[in-house]
């Protein structure tokens, strides 16, 4: 071994995002998934902050857990790596915009709540409040 630190790769901090998008749209915690797999929930930890790099037979091991296919990790991963924009620096891949709704945990934990629910008409009725709340018809 060479003694090199590991360091992340775009595509590295991609899947982790990815990941805990998907453990926080099941509604589990760090802790859940990792009793599922079988390691600490510090390495989830690591995974998701690409501290770690995730090996294929893990990442298979973490999407039958999540009930994903393997592919929902690598959505949004472009065929190329981006080029350094005018300031030089190489944009994330992944890389979310602030007011981005999905980058914020209260939308997915909504998201996962209205899936919840037990009925299409309960699903309607909390769609139709939304849309009165906000003047839409």
């Amino acid at each position: 071994m060479s003694g090199k630190a590991f360091q992340p790769t775009a595509v590295d901090e991609h899947i982790g995002q990815r990941l805990q998008l998907r453990r926080v749209m099941m509604g589990m915690s760090q802790k859940d998934l990792a009793k599922i797999c079988g390691v600490t929930f510090q390495q989830i930890q690591k995974y998701e902050s690409a501290g770690n790099r995730i090996s294929a037979s893990r990442l298979f091991e973490l999407s039958s857990a999540l009930e994903t296919p393997i592919t929902f990790f690598f959505h949004g991963l472009p065929g190329y790596m981006p080029e350094p924009n005018r300031s030089g620096r190489i944009p994330r891949v992944s890389e979310q915009k602030p007011d981005d709704p999905l980058s914020k945990n209260e939308s997915l934990q909504l998201i996962n709540l209205y899936w919840k629910l037990p009925t299409d008409e309960q699903r309607q009725s909390i769609m139709n409040m939304l849309r009165a709340l906000n003047g839409v018809n």
